[in-house]
């Protein structure tokens, strides 16, 4: 009976966890050098704790190595893109529809992959000189991670740097225990590149996980806490945890050894994540983070709660909710403004077609504290869980409580959208 269970619960993991887009096919990365009028144009800098791969195509497999290893790949995104879509090749990429590879080059040693980063931020005024890492989540290939990352280049218009941090996921429903150690052997990895990162002059640096990536993050930055050398809390820019596949009673020893962080991380949760269902099942019925249903639980640690449960998703198994965010991000900036200052946020969920979006953990005080400025005691506080779309840690100081949510919603909400995986 358990055996007829696990296999259909398997079987279901399978579609859900490969994406409504389907998979790359062995050519997916192979460089193509024409371009057509409409494509843009995006740099992705990679560190991976994946094996390289010899054959065209791949670049990078599913097994693990012990120290890191680094890319520079230039991608195109068609000029048929649709937001929040990869288009994923099934065989040699076609850039006037695929996403496609015009060239990748390994980086041998740390100082090349800094100096890749540094001239990236050298191509951004003042101001706009942040890295953005992306840590994708279980049973993912290297080349959906970076399709994903591109599409969140794509669609949220962020002038940050992006970095790929990819560890060894060999892409396969059946690995999920392979893939949970390798995340677990990621994390001194991932630990040296957040440094890498802050080591290149960056002006902020914020971190997106996703799924069973989240597991890596947390522990790198719980590393990164304990070591006795922090990292620059000025410059530390916003950490989002979207659909954590870690189960809860991990996550609260985590935090509560990691102490209430200076900026709350963000938590976005859905309680009907069919994904997080099958974690649940392989854990012993123990919920993950990312399904879980105590927002203030997650407060009380230092946490944002972005709950999405209650919108409908695109992708079918309500793993990859917030990527529906991504490209309403260009719109939010000034539609937080004028909620804020209205007092109806619930406009801004409206005109996105985004309702049932709700938020813990986040008030009037909070946000003046994001934005680095002092509260006004003579205005009143807005209610802690209000529909609306995900806030976020604010990067730049601010005078008012309109261009605190300003800053909020700009910096973060570009930038969250996640793959199905």
């Amino acid at each position: 009976m358990v055996r007829t269970a696990l296999a259909g619960a398997l079987l279901m993991s399978a579609g859900l966890l490969a994406g409504c887009a389907g998979r790359p096919g062995p050519e997916a990365l192979a460089a193509i050098s024409d371009s057509v009028p409409g494509a843009s144009e995006h740099v992705i800098l990679v560190a991976s704790s994946r094996a390289r791969d010899p054959k065209p195509g791949i670049f990078y497999n599913g097994e693990r190595t012990p120290a890191l290893s680094f890319a520079k790949v230039d991608m195109t995104v068609p000029p048929t893109h649709k937001p929040g879509m990869t288009e994923v090749p099934r065989g040699m990429p076609n850039p006037a529809t695929d996403m496609a590879v015009r060239e990748a080059v390994y980086r041998d040693t740390p100082q090349e992959f800094t100096a890749d980063l540094k001239a990236e931020l050298a191509k951004r005024p003042a101001g706009q000189k942040n890295v953005f890492i992306f840590v994708h989540g279980y049973n993912t290939l290297y080349s959906e991670a970076l399709y994903r990352l591109a599409q969140m280049a794509e669609d949220s218009k962020a002038t940050d740097v992006p970095v790929l941090f990819t560890w060894a996921s060999r892409g396969e429903v059946a690995d999920y225990v392979y893939d949970n150690n390798s995340a677990t052997a990621a994390r001194d990895r991932l630990e040296e590149t957040i440094r890498l990162a802050f080591d290149s002059g960056a002006e902020k640096v914020s971190i997106l996980a996703h799924s069973m990536g989240n597991w890596v993050t947390v522990e790198a930055l719980r590393q990164i806490q304990i070591s006795g050398r922090k990292v620059p809390a000025e410059r530390l820019g916003n950490i989002v945890l979207a659909a954590p596949d870690i189960d809860v009673d991990v996550f609260k020893s985590q935090l509560k050894r990691f102490g209430k962080p200076d900026k709350p991380f963000i938590v976005i949760v859905s309680r009907d994540d069919k994904a997080l269902a099958f974690s649940d099942f392989i854990a012993g019925d123990k919920p993950r983070v990312g399904a879980y249903a105590n927002d203030k639980d997650l407060v009380e640690l230092g946490a944002i709660v972005v709950d999405m449960s209650d919108v409908k998703s695109t992708d079918g198994f309500n793993h990859g909710k917030f990527a529906q965010l991504a490209e309403a991000a260009p719109q939010l900036r000034g539609m937080m403004r004028r909620a804020q200052q209205q007092g109806d946020q619930n406009e801004i969920a409206e005109k996105l077609g985004l309702t049932g979006i709700h938020f813990a953990g986040v008030d009037r005080v909070k946000l003046f504290e994001l934005a680095g400025s002092a509260p006004d005691a003579t205005k009143p506080r807005a209610a802690s869980r209000t529909a609306g779309v995900a806030p976020a840690v604010n990067h730049a100081a601010s005078e008012t409580i309109e261009a605190a949510a300003d800053e909020v919603v700009e910096e973060t909400v570009a930038i969250e959208a996640a793959s199905p995986q």
